[in-house]
Order: C-alpha cells, then sequence, then structure tokens
C-alpha cells in the first residue's frame, strides 16, 4: 500500500514538472527574437571600419549592443554597384528589421522592399535620387542621413584654388556610373566660371582607368585635382593617393579618410558622426518609430583637413588664411 502510494506521488510530480517544463518552454517562445539590423554598402568592409565603428557607436547610444540584443548583416558589393541588387534582395529574404544603406545602395535597397524601413546616408540629394519627395516628412519606409556632397564641390574647388597658382587649370576625376555624377560636374563647372578657372573633366570607373586619367592629368599640365565622391573611388583610396604624389599633383578629396593616407587636404562632413546619426534612427525605428515620420537629417559637422606632410612633398605654401580655416593639420 505504501509503495502504491509512493508511485502515485512520483508520479504526480513527475507529470508536474513535465507541465512545468511546457509552461518555461511556452515562456521562452514568446519572448522576442533579436532584431537584425542589414548594412548594405557599395563599398568594402576594410575602408569602412571607421565608420562602422561610428555606427555601433550609434547603436549603443540608442541602446543595442550588437551581440547582445541586436546583430548585424553585413553585406558589402566592394565598389561594383551592379552586385548591389542581389545584396538587398538578400537582406530582404533574411526579413531584417532595418537596413541602413548609403546612397547607390538605398536605391537597390528601396526597389528591393516597400515595408523593410530603410535608413540611408547620401552625399547625393535623396529627392533628386528619388529616395524620397520630402525632406521634412519622407514618407513610406525610407528616411536617412544627407551630407549635401554635391553642394559642396564649389567650395573645394575655391580651397584648391588657394594653393594651385591662376591661370593654371583644374581637373575634375569622376567615375561614370556614379548616380550624381552628372550633377558633380555641373557644380563644379559652374564654381570654375565663378572663380574663373578652367576644368577638365576625366572619366574613370576601373583601375587602368584610374591610372590613364593620370597620365592625361600630366599631358594637360593641370595644377590641381577635385576627386569626386565615388564608393570604386573610396575603395582605391591609397593608389589614388599614391599616383597623386607620383604626379606631383596637389588633390582635394571629399572625406577626411584620403587626408590621412597621405591626400594634400580634404572637405567633407564626418562620416564617422553621420554613421553614428544614421544608427541613431536606426534605434529609433527599432523602438517603434515610423521612417517616414522622421525627417531627412544633415551633417553637424563639416571639416577641413590639410595634410602638412604632403604639402611639404609637393613644395607648396599654405596661405595663413587657409591654415587658420584648418579643422586639422595633419603633421
Amino acid at each position: 500500500m505504501l509503495d502504491l502510494k509512493r508511485r502515485e506521488f512520483i508520479a504526480l510530480l513527475g507529470g508536474g514538472g513535465l507541465l512545468l517544463a511546457v509552461k518555461v518552454k511556452r515562456a521562452w517562445g514568446q519572448q522576442p527574437a533579436m532584431p537584425v539590423v542589414g548594412f548594405l554598402n557599395a563599398a568594402s568592409p576594410e575602408e569602412y571600419k571607421p565608420f562602422v565603428a561610428g555606427f555601433r557607436r550609434g547603436l549603443s547610444e540608442a541602446g543595442y549592443v550588437e551581440g547582445q540584443n541586436l546583430a548585424i548583416e553585413f553585406r558589402w558589393a566592394e565598389g561594383h554597384y551592379d552586385r548591389l541588387p542581389a545584396l538587398a534582395t538578400d537582406l530582404v529574404r533574411r526579413r531584417v528589421a532595418v537596413i541602413a544603406a548609403n546612397a547607390p545602395a538605398a536605391v537597390a535597397a528601396k526597389a528591393a522592399t516597400h515595408t523593410i524601413p530603410i535608413v540611408f546616408t547620401t552625399s547625393i540629394d535623396p529627392i533628386k535620387l528619388g529616395l524620397v519627395s520630402s525632406l521634412n516628412r519622407p514618407a513610406g519606409n525610407i528616411t536617412g542621413i544627407s551630407t549635401i556632397g554635391v553642394q559642396l564641390w564649389a567650395k573645394r574647388l575655391e580651397l584648391l584654388g588657394q594653393l594651385v597658382p591662376r591661370p593654371v587649370a583644374i581637373a575634375l576625376l569622376l567615375n561614370p556610373k556614379y548616380p550624381d555624377g552628372e550633377v558633380i560636374s555641373r557644380e563644379v563647372q559652374e564654381g570654375a566660371r565663378t572663380l574663373d578657372r578652367q576644368i577638365h573633366i576625366l572619366n574613370a570607373s576601373t583601375t587602368d582607368e584610374i591610372e590613364s586619367a593620370f597620365l592625361d592629368l600630366a599631358n594637360l599640365h593641370v595644377g590641381g585635382l577635385l576627386v569626386g565622391t565615388d564608393a570604386f573611388f573610396n575603395s582605391q583610396r591609397e593608389w589614388i593617393v599614391a599616383l597623386a604624389a607620383r604626379y606631383a599633383i596637389p588633390a582635394m578629396y571629399d572625406f577626411r579618410d584620403s587626408a590621412v593616407v597621405g591626400g594634400l587636404m580634404s572637405y567633407g562632413a564626418s562620416l564617422v558622426d553621420v554613421y553614428r546619426q544614421a544608427a541613431n534612427y536606426v534605434g529609433k525605428i527599432l523602438k517603434g518609430e515610423k521612417p517616414g515620420n522622421l525627417p531627412i537629417q544633415q551633417p553637424t559637422k563639416y571639416e577641413l583637413v590639410i595634410n602638412l606632410k604632403a604639402v611639404k612633398a609637393l613644395g607648396l605654401q599654405v596661405p595663413a588664411t587657409l591654415l587658420a580655416l584648418a579643422d586639422e593639420a595633419i603633421e
């Protein structure tokens, strides 16, 4: 009799333990899955390390830490724009919570999904690019940060012109495959007319064409070079800087990174801060904000960087007024 009651008690306890296990399993099953952010970019991971660091810092400010309460899926086109549609489709298939993308990648992302939120970073006018119809009320599933880079090209020409004596011509190196290349070209040429400068436009979309362009610069006897915005050019940053040094061409770049690796000077937004801002928007969307209600932001910081070592190597004299404008002078 005692043995029977003991068996009944054990059976009851076992059943209760099973029921408890089922309840625990159900409770765990109801826990929200860790959100996944898709990071889609036309460039390559090596050159974007500081910007990815800025992106992670922005996520942290918003309360998200990769590996703890957030995952990031990276997709890199390595400067090949034609790869972007497939990479965007892959992230959509992965059902990521948000896609963070730079300008060419954002166009591919928008074509791939009308429901997954997209946060872009772009130096191209997002309205002209077709990403949004309004800066204040983007609507739909997309918002982002615009560095209005095109509007800075006349300023870059003016700054470079302070180092290049008249009447020497200045060249603009463009990738014809870059979505806003024609707009940059018009901006620079309008600036050149205002400053009474002669401009030569050179196109390059491969490594061989870049080297040929520098040979043309030597033959044209230009006194300076503006290097256009482009993911492919960014992936070839160190080589372009080396070519400018080899041919003794004073060159102006769009972002600080080129000056850091030896380029003469750069003027543009702080991209590290831009990616931090973009990550802040990603965080807001993950917390329930609708991207269409978030106005397009602009950078809060623009920086002029001069590499004094490159200045010396080129035998240039930097006017005191220009040096006083510099946010950073790299020794």
